[in-house]
């Protein structure tokens, strides 16, 4: 599981998935999420702008990746 720092808290889905590369672009980070195909703390998350915070977990392409502030 890799980890990822975040500066502040909360932090939008859709912004960990672009900053992290782990998507080319902000539009293709909502598409992603809205398709259902990302997990936060393991439940399918279809909101674009949930909040994250330190502690929790994403998941996208069989990846996981922990948030820590």
């Amino acid at each position: 599981m890799r980890e990822v720092k975040i500066k502040k808290e909360p932090v939008e889905l859709y912004k960990i998935l672009k900053f992290e590369g782990m998507v080319s672009s902000g539009g293709e980070a909502k598409s992603v999420i809205g398709d259902g195909q990302v997990l936060v703390n393991g439940l399918i998350e279809t909101r674009k702008r949930k909040k994250i915070l330190s502690g929790d977990t994403v998941e996208y392409m069989g990846e996981k990746y922990r948030i820590l502030l």
